[in-house]
């Protein structure tokens, strides 16, 4: 019998507590691996609705959006996720959120 797969298995453990917010983003990076960003950026934004103070979940939409061209979702999700950080004291993550806001077209 095969081994379950890492998603596999956080999607088995999210079955059983769907508001963990580090099995949702271990989840989301799954899907980054593997190339579906679509399907990570619904991930992440579940765990950023679910757990609105999870600072990475925001970094982490924001980059899948860039991916996928959708700018001004990317961008709603950089400046929510800077005012997060900003209130959170997490200078390190503003900073880079703040860079890739900054390198949008207007």
């Amino acid at each position: 019998m095969a081994e379950k797969s890492r998603k596999q298995k956080l999607m088995e453990m999210l079955a059983e507590d769907p508001n963990d917010a580090f099995l949702r983003y271990g989840l989301a990076m799954e899907f980054v691996s593997e190339g579906n960003d679509e399907e990570a950026v619904r991930q992440l934004q579940d765990l950023v609705q679910t757990c609105p103070d999870y600072v990475p979940g925001y970094q982490q939409a924001g980059q899948a959006f860039l991916r996928l061209g959708r700018l001004r979702e990317a961008r709603e999700m950089f400046t929510r996720g800077i005012e997060v950080a900003r209130a959170q004291g997490e200078r390190h993550a503003m900073e880079e959120m703040q860079g890739f806001l900054d390198s949008l077209p207007d």
